[in-house]
């Protein structure tokens, strides 16, 4: 059974595409807090975790999702590799979701304040919620 089910918070504003047949396609990237600290700093540690989402359920997250939002994502692990172009073969691991469930309520953005859940081009982008710090996306390990 492959089945994955991860709790966290958009890394970034979703990217959209098309494939060349009209397959609308979302990926994203959720931040997930491990349940423990780690011992030697007292720090929590977060994982980052690349999402795929296909066909209307992929429409709906890159019309509503947004940076700092809170989602469960239900899918399946899935590796896969290609040449880059320099001549390696680069390998990759992402979730293709199932479902995603938007969690961050329709009252509120990520950071508290009032918002009426509309489309990421109507409205302001929400700040990092608590916990969470802001860091450049060149950080990112993807």
């Amino acid at each position: 059974m492959n089945k994955v089910i991860l709790i966290g918070n958009l890394t970034k504003d979703p990217e959209m595409r098309q494939t060349t047949g009209g397959t609308n396609v979302c990926t994203f990237s959720v931040a997930v807090n491990r349940r423990f600290k780690d011992k030697n700093t007292g720090e929590a540690q977060t994982d980052f975790f690349n999402i795929v989402v296909w066909r209307q359920l992929a429409e709906l997250c890159g019309r509503y999702l947004a940076k700092g939002r809170k989602v469960c994502v239900t899918g399946e692990l899935q590796n896969r590799s290609y040449d880059a172009k320099d001549g390696t073969k680069r390998y990759v691991t992402e979730i293709v979701a199932d479902e995603v469930e938007f969690l961050t309520p329709r009252d509120r953005d990520a950071s508290g304040a009032g918002s009426d859940f509309a489309p990421r081009g109507e409205r302001t982008a929400p700040q990092a919620p608590d916990g969470f710090v802001d860091i450049d996306d060149d950080a990112l390990p993807f």
